[in-house]
């Protein structure tokens, strides 16, 4: 196989809503690849848990974990878009093996209904198709912040909880913040 036939290769990453949703892996073009983390995320019983196994079984779909510097980028890449308090480490974990994928040669498509996985995907220049859901219209940098003590945190802040009051900390968008205030500042 020659070096441009090898770029083309085609890889769809699967999250397990792809599997919750009923994606079959034998109906997809390329090679499908997903975490081990998923596993336990689509449970050990049903049909969800056997479509997996018998994909990973035939060789359809490789179950492999990512290296620590394609990680490393995606919580980079999550942290900058605020999107680090609403990803799972398995959501992480896909997020870096498609990162991985692209670097070596694969053309890596996102199988997620997660619109954290697929705000971070866009970010980094990573395909991603939606399964059951239309998916996300435009990319959002988020605004972390207490609901409870109105705090303020930057995008990458690590706690998921407010070090100030303990209320869980939730997102917004940051640029709707800026809309709001920008209009009540006028009245």
């Amino acid at each position: 196989m020659g070096a441009a036939e090898e770029r083309k290769r085609k890889a769809v990453v699967l999250d397990a809503s792809a599997f919750i949703a009923g994606l079959d892996p034998f109906s997809l073009e390329g090679q499908a690849f997903t975490v081990p983390g998923v596993r336990a995320e689509v449970g050990p019983g049903g049909l969800c848990s056997l479509r997996l196994r018998v994909a990973e079984e035939s060789g359809k779909l490789v179950v492999r974990s990512p290296g620590e510097e394609a990680l490393r980028k995606a919580r980079e890449a999550s942290a900058y878009m605020g999107d680090v308090i609403k990803l799972s480490e398995v959501d992480l974990e896909l997020l870096a093996l498609a990162i991985e994928l692209k670097e070596e040669g694969y053309e890596p498509v996102l199988a997620t209904d997660d619109y954290a996985i697929q705000n971070v995907a866009e970010r980094m220049g990573l395909s991603f198709t939606p399964l059951a859901t239309f998916g996300i219209r435009e990319q959002l940098r988020w605004e972390v912040y207490c609901p409870a003590c109105h705090a303020r945190f930057p995008p990458d802040v690590e706690e998921r909880a407010c070090p100030i009051c303990g209320t869980l900390l939730k997102r917004r968008p940051a640029g709707k913040r800026r809309g709001r205030r920008a209009r009540a500042s006028k009245a």
